[in-house]
């Protein structure tokens, strides 16, 4: 067998090894060690002293000493910290109150709240399973349908994905060699955007269909202006001042990503002291999560670093490359097949496979086809809300099933989803067809 085949059977024992449930990291290091013994082996060299196990020692060191993936456990101790605040059901009551005058108020008030909660902590779990205890019920209580409740509560839980500050961004960002900062301001108008779609659709919904979204009882969610403003004083202002802080301080170039989420870290640590929740429990449960999930990221960078340093030795880059490029595909046909690709692998795989084992394949291949590696990684960051919300392997499906009654059926949690996949399918075309609404802000802020 050539190199090249060589390659391409290591590239599909990976994927079979994925699909029946081996750990990702450690079996993109097993192959990469393994295949890359063959492709570096020497007759008559000791058995250490092939040029693999250098190679992974040195992946290891350059990726733990990467100073752009710093920032990954500071959001992430942001985000849990905001999390165990024990702000949400005091944001969700306030912005309910403050939205009862619009149709389907209460769904509005839940996307709006998992926008804002989304962008705090980036956890998709952690968002949809909180709702989904908080909104949920109250929305099947006001008479709400099961699946529009259901699928409000998974798409808003998504959108930390792709809004800032989205770990995935970093990590796509170390990836492809981009600035982050440019990427979270390209992210922005894109992010909110998506959000608002899925406010219009529901409100939509609630004017065309008032029995399946119906507006609050007369007389419930009565509050005077001077209480409604004290309700989101308490929850709704300090963690907006929180958010707004970090990512302007980000995008204003008055901090890196780093010293920001620092920053972050901090002010969510004060935010949970100020809402009496920062107890050592919770504190310790905080910097364990963010331990472990940083730890994971990492080792998945190691894996990933090695397995595709001997695939390219052995010629599997290349010939991915040259089979695409021999199809004569314009740039629309190669985005076409390249998110198709991606929105099938968010089946079965998790964002951080997809984004550090496939992504780089279709990397190289920008520059012949002209675009832009931020309007890519954009497009891929939106295309990734398909698979938390897509059958069959929809995990923020399965989030919301976990806390949600025994009465609630998985296929009526699918059924609700799939109008917010349609949603994320159109978004992607408009941000194609108008690729301005994600290289205008970079390009204002950053053009010297």
């Amino acid at each position: 067998m050539s190199d090249p085949g060589v390659a391409l059977t290591m590239l599909g024992i990976l994927v079979f090894a994925i699909m029946i449930g081996f750990p990702v990291a450690f079996t993109l290091m097993a192959l990469g060690v393994g295949f890359g013994y063959y492709a570096y082996f020497q007759a008559g060299t000791a058995f250490f002293d092939n040029r693999v196990f250098y190679l992974l020692t040195q992946n290891t060191f350059t990726v733990l000493n990467n100073d752009a993936l710093v920032s990954i456990p500071l959001f992430l101790l942001m985000g849990y910290l905001v999390e165990r605040a024990n702000i949400l059901d005091g944001l969700f009551k306030s912005l309910q109150i403050a939205l009862k005058g619009v149709p389907g108020s209460l769904a509005v008030a839940t996307l709006a709240t998992c926008a804002l909660f989304a962008t705090a902590t980036g956890i998709v779990g952690a968002v949809v399973t909180l709702m989904g205890m908080l909104a949920f019920p109250q929305m099947i209580k006001a008479g709400y349908d099961t699946r529009l409740a259901a699928g409000v509560v998974c798409a808003g839980g998504c959108l930390g994905i792709l809004i800032p500050p989205s770990i995935m961004l970093i990590v796509y960002g170390a990836m492809a060699s981009i600035s982050v900062v440019k990427l979270y301001a390209a992210a922005m108008i894109p992010g909110f955007f998506l959000a608002g779609m899925y406010i219009v659709y529901v409100i939509g919904v609630g004017i065309l269909k008032p029995h399946l979204a119906p507006r609050l009882p007369k007389g419930e969610g009565d509050v005077s202006k001077r209480v409604m403003f004290v309700m989101l004083a308490k929850s709704f202002f300090p963690l907006a001042m929180l958010i707004l802080s970090v990512l302007g301080a980000i995008m204003f170039g008055l901090a890196t990503p780093t010293e920001a989420a620092a920053v972050g870290a901090l002010g969510a640590m004060l935010l949970a002291a100020g809402y009496r929740s920062l107890t050592w429990k919770a504190l310790r449960e905080s910097v364990f999560l963010t331990a472990r999930t940083s730890a994971m990221v990492c080792w998945l960078f190691v894996g990933s670093a090695t397995f595709a340093s001997v695939f390219a030795y052995l010629g599997g880059n290349v010939l991915i490359k040259d089979f695409v490029l021999s199809m004569n595909l314009n740039p629309i046909t190669f985005l076409l097949l390249s998110q198709l690709i991606i929105f099938v692998l968010g089946w079965p795989l998790e964002w951080t496979e997809i984004i550090i084992i496939f992504v780089p394949i279709f990397l190289p291949m920008l520059p012949h086809f002209g675009i832009d590696p931020i309007l890519f990684g954009i497009l891929v960051a939106i295309n990734l809300q398909t698979a938390f919300l897509s059958p069959p392997m929809a995990m923020a499906a399965y989030y919301l099933k976990g806390v949600s009654p025994p009465s609630v059926l998985l296929t009526q949690i699918f059924s609700g989803c799939m109008p917010f996949v349609y949603i994320v399918l159109v978004t992607m075309v408009i941000i194609y067809v108008f690729p301005q609404i994600t290289l205008w802000l970079p390009s204002v802020l950053y053009s010297s």
